[in-house]
């Protein structure tokens, strides 16, 4: 489905995809699913690590050992979900310092997002918005 805007995009496709990442997202509200929170940990960068940790007041180390493992692509992630932040009211604790992953996801609002069809396609699983920011794109496309 995605695989044609690799081959050949529109001229405008950045534009086309900003314009529906914010139309979806006008109309869908994450804090009733928080599906991301509940079922995909993100992956914690060092800057990650050093931002949240000083903002719980720890050490870095004592926020890995007691949040973070790593994973079968040497990645820092959550050892457990539902993320340890999510809030019951699906908000996030560390909103203001999440992660970067946690910052972008899932992703539909990126420049050239035909790099990313994988990603795109499997965030579709988990999360509504970007189910029907992919349904809409090709929509969109199939029209031109």
């Amino acid at each position: 489905m995605l695989d044609n805007l690799r081959k050949k995009p529109p001229k405008n496709l950045d534009y086309i995809v900003q314009e529906t990442h914010d139309e979806v997202f006008s109309e869908i509200d994450c804090l009733k699913c928080a599906n991301c929170c509940k079922t995909t940990g993100p992956l914690f960068t060092e800057k990650d690590i050093e931002r949240i940790a000083k903002h719980l007041k720890m050490k870095p180390a004592d926020f890995e050992k007691k949040f973070l493992r790593v994973d079968e692509d040497h990645d820092k992630v959550l050892q457990n979900l539902p993320c340890w932040f999510l809030n019951p009211d699906n908000t996030c604790s560390i909103y203001e310092v999440r992660p970067k992953a946690c910052r972008e996801f899932p992703h539909t609002d990126r420049k050239k997002i035909y790099q990313i069809n994988h990603l795109t396609i499997q965030n579709t699983l988990v999360c509504p918005a970007a189910f029907e920011f992919v349904e809409r794109i090709q929509q969109r496309i199939d029209r031109k």
